[in-house]
């Protein structure tokens, strides 16, 4: 049976199916937490609720991708790698050059990696494992799956910046955002369970997790996004700044006696956020066990929040009329206090959580039934989108 590898790199994660096609089952799954970072943990599920997990320090994302492929034939998953008929991976930027998933060849792999400056974090690090996986399956076609695709329609009202216009046209100068497989899904899956066609919801999606964004969905379609150019910019993120005054980078490259902009670049991107701010970790777990004991632990989560509650709140009052506020990603699945934290800010909408469904955790309504917008939980399946992409492809 042929079968399609799904690899989703992130920031600071990689994770990944591996779908029997062409019935989409997905034979086995995993992921690879804090890529990068000491206790870097891997861990594959699969079989009859079997589970593989292994602890590595500072497992670079190439490495993780060929452990991948080592593990899969060790656990008897699958006899050999012939089995592997398409790899795809999720690739953040593909700014105004790729629109939709295309096959990976030599010239697309180079058009990635020259959008880098879209997505510094990203693109690099997803065109090495492109590289990776070339050389592990020489003679798998591999295909790209752009996280921009979903907002290359936003109104222009949203998608520009307020800048001489010609520069604008010139240098393809626009709001770009990022998590757009997750949130075409989440549009998707939120208009089945609210049993409305997708064509006429409003939504609030929150993709929460080290890299996190909110977007504004009207009529099934993006609308607004809190990423930019970059998915630098927006809510404060793991290691990622967010939304800062421009004029900081010269004023950095004063202070910090440095000519070199890439430097402040990556303070920004890398050191911090969360991580920058709490001082202990850019991840939320490790921040909140110190939460009641550490000022700035305290603060880092509180700042997370803030910021998040401004964007929802003005695109809540951007659609006037919304369906459901939904939650996802890592941080925004697993996080029931989190949750309601943001909810509690936003009671002025009249939304209110349903305590007992939000600490249970489950796909669906997590909202009291005297809410006034409805809230969902669901956990997002990019990689499910990114397969379906692929086969619309082969056929």
């Amino acid at each position: 049976m042929q079968k399609t590898l799904i690899i989703n790199a992130g920031s600071s994660s990689l994770k990944w199916q591996l779908f029997a096609m062409p019935a989409e089952t997905v034979v086995a799954s995993g992921l690879v937490e804090r890529i990068s970072m000491p206790g870097s943990i891997f861990t594959i599920k699969y079989g009859d609720h079997q589970k593989f997990e292994k602890t590595v320090d500072q497992l670079s994302q190439s490495q993780a991708a060929q452990m991948l492929l080592d593990e899969l034939q060790q656990l008897a998953i699958i006899e050999s790698l012939s089995e592997i008929t398409a790899v795809a991976h999720r690739v953040v930027a593909g700014g105004e050059t790729f629109k939709q998933a295309v096959a990976i060849t030599p010239e697309v792999l180079t058009a990635i990696k020259q959008l880098s400056d879209f997505a510094p974090l990203h693109n690099p690090m997803e065109a090495r494992g492109i590289e990776t996986m070339a050389q592990a399956l020489p003679d798998v076609t591999q295909y790209a799956v752009f996280d921009s695709q979903f907002f290359t329609d936003l109104p222009e009202m949203n998608a520009i910046y307020s800048l001489p216009y010609d520069l604008t046209q010139q240098y393809h100068i626009r709001r770009y955002g990022e998590h757009g497989i997750s949130h075409g899904y989440l549009t998707g899956r939120a208009a089945t369970l609210l049993d409305q066609p997708q064509s006429e919801v409003n939504l609030v999606t929150l993709h929460l997790g080290s890299g996190s964004s909110l977007a504004a969905v009207k009529a099934g379609r993006a609308f607004d996004t809190s990423m930019g150019f970059t998915p630098l910019t927006g809510v404060t993120m793991g290691t990622r700044a967010g939304d800062v005054d421009p004029a900081l980078l010269p004023f950095l490259m004063k202070v910090l006696k440095t000519t070199d902009p890439n430097e402040i670049m990556t303070l920004l991107n890398d050191q911090s956020g969360l991580l920058g701010l709490s001082g202990v970790s850019s991840d939320m777990r490790e921040i909140r066990a110190q939460e009641a004991t550490n000022p700035q632990a305290h603060l880092a989560i509180e700042i997370f929040i803030n910021r998040i509650v401004k964007y929802a709140g003005s695109y809540l009052t951007e659609l006037k009329h919304v369906d459901a506020l939904l939650f996802a990603g890592g941080i925004g699945e697993h996080n029931p206090k989190l949750r309601q934290q943001i909810v509690d800010e936003l009671s002025i909408f009249g939304v209110k959580l349903d305590a007992d469904l939000n600490a249970a955790g489950q796909e669906g309504l997590i909202s009291s039934p005297d809410s006034q917008i409805k809230v969902l939980l669901i956990p997002t399946n990019e990689e499910l989108a990114m397969v379906r992409q692929v086969a619309a492809l082969q056929n």
